[in-house]
């Protein structure tokens, strides 16, 4: 990496020249040399620019949040840089809130809403290129020539839709605004220092929950990004399947390494860190340390998901036998976790309550565990005591679109609670788990973990698996292992 010249950013021509990093190698920037890099450079703005994908949806998005706050300046930052160690930066991932009102995702940006006399005026505040006659393209750590190219405010209008002005004079607004405010908290310091006299938690709270249900039902584009990220979720299992052997002569690593490689290719990242969880470890619910060994002969418990270029993510989990087939145990347990999963699926559909597709896959993993003597019947002394989640633990699934537990602000009444509807997405993921030190299974039940996972999609008559292409039954799961493995 190299080394830069400076780490600050100046905020007007004005400005003192920036100043040299400490222990930088050159001694400082010469008239002559800052005079010559201020000319010789082509035109580059972009012109004929079409809006993105999600800008109509975007917009109708917008005027939601409007019509449900009237006379209200509405503040939804992006967020900023976080930094790793020393001077070095985490990828940026714009909040949830502004890419889904905006489409975009560029770091320190700022959605304003202005209360007008017939709803809002939008403005999206952003950083406009390097400045080149103050040296901060090629001069600043976060610069042109250091980062890459940001676009123009003229550039960002014409893909958003959104007219643009430089976010560097947002807080001196901000600090003079008069009038109810709302902001997102918890991504912007420096925004909310200029409203900290002008906003209350709870009106904020108001904002965060309203946003957070209005992306309870996805529209068609939603879906289509999410099907994107699914489909290349399914080509990253393949491609783990197809080098458990390599696995095998190093670690679980090489299997989120494996994975990993495929939602940089084809989308933006992974959706959350990869659950690469062999042998005991696939007991542990979320196990990403992926430092672990891969044996023959064990199971490997895969919990992965692409995120698409516009935040997307699937969550999908298979449970596959490191050597191809499964043990007959291990396929008791298998088999027992998708009858489980078929019963949750069924139970999706619109007008259903939410938690049914969990209280249906739970009642099926009680009947198990009382069919084998692990737990005292009968299987609703069972349910109603929750003696089952020794070995299943966690909810069957949860809400899925921009984030992997999407929608987690909701009020409860409207998300567990709630009803389903058709265009909600959510996952059904029932799992067993018997550690290796459980004393009170069977020793040749200890160990095993099985959890199988599915995007489901409520549709007007009932529902689509998103992920379908992957198997799930046990001999399908052999069959395409065999075939994968060549």
């Amino acid at each position: 990496m190299a080394d830069e010249l400076t780490p600050e950013t100046p905020e007007t021509e004005s400005q003192e020249p920036i100043e040299q990093r400490k222990n930088g190698l050159y001694p400082g920037v010469s008239d002559e040399l800052a005079e010559n890099m201020k000319s010789g450079w082509a035109d580059t703005e972009l012109r004929g620019l079409e809006p993105v994908g999600q800008a109509e949806h975007t917009a109708r998005r917008r005027a939601a949040l409007s019509a449900r706050f009237p006379g209200e300046r509405l503040v939804i930052p992006a967020g900023n840089l976080k930094t790793r160690s020393n001077d070095t930066e985490y990828a940026f991932r714009s909040s949830v809130e502004y890419a889904y009102l905006t489409g975009n995702q560029t770091e320190d940006g700022v959605l304003v809403l202005e209360p007008t006399a017939d709803g809002h005026r939008a403005t999206l505040y952003l950083l406009p290129r390097s400045d080149r006659e103050n040296g901060e393209f090629w001069l600043d750590g976060q610069g042109e020539l250091w980062v890459g190219r940001r676009h123009s405010l003229t550039e960002s209008e014409a893909l958003y839709g959104i007219p643009a002005a430089d976010v560097r004079e947002l807080a001196g607004k901000l600090r003079e605004a008069t009038g109810p405010v709302r902001v997102v908290r918890g991504h912007d310091a420096g925004v909310e220092a200029a409203l900290t006299d002008k906003v209350t938690a709870e009106r904020d709270e108001e904002l965060r929950v309203f946003l957070s249900e209005a992306r309870l039902v996805k529209d068609d584009f939603e879906v289509g990004e999410l099907q994107k990220a699914v489909d290349s979720t399914v080509r990253g299992f393949e491609d783990v399947v197809k080098v458990l052997d390599k696995a095998e002569a190093t670690s679980e690593r090489y299997i989120e390494g494996t994975f990993f490689l495929r939602a940089r290719v084809e989308g933006n990242d992974v959706g959350y860190g990869t659950i690469a969880a062999a042998g005991p470890h696939a007991c542990t619910l979320h196990w990403v340390r992926n430092d672990g060994p891969v044996r023959s002969g064990d199971l490997l418990l895969l919990d992965a998901g692409v995120e698409t270029h516009t935040l997307y993510t699937a969550d999908v989990t298979r449970t596959l036998p490191v050597s191809g087939t499964y043990s007959e145990i291990q396929k008791k347990i298998y088999d027992a976790v998708y009858e489980a999963q078929e019963a949750g699926i069924a139970a999706v559909k619109p007008g259903a309550k939410y938690r049914d597709f969990h209280d249906a896959a739970q009642r099926v993993l009680a009947e198990k565990l009382v069919a084998w003597g692990l737990v005292e019947g009968p299987v609703e002394r069972v349910l109603e005591l929750g003696l089952q989640r020794r070995w299943t633990l966690h909810g069957t699934g949860h809400m899925l679109g921009m984030d992997v537990h999407d929608c987690a602000a909701a009020r409860t009444e409207t998300y567990v609670d709630g009803t389903l509807e058709p265009g909600m997405v959510l996952t059904v993921e029932p799992g067993l788990y018997f550690q290796a030190d459980d004393l009170t299974v069977p020793e040749e039940y200890r160990g095993i973990g099985v959890r199988i996972e599915d995007d489901i999609l409520v549709t007007e008559d009932g529902n689509r698996n998103l992920s379908a292409a992957l198997p799930r039954r046990s001999d399908e799961v052999e069959t395409w292992m065999a075939a994968l493995k060549g």
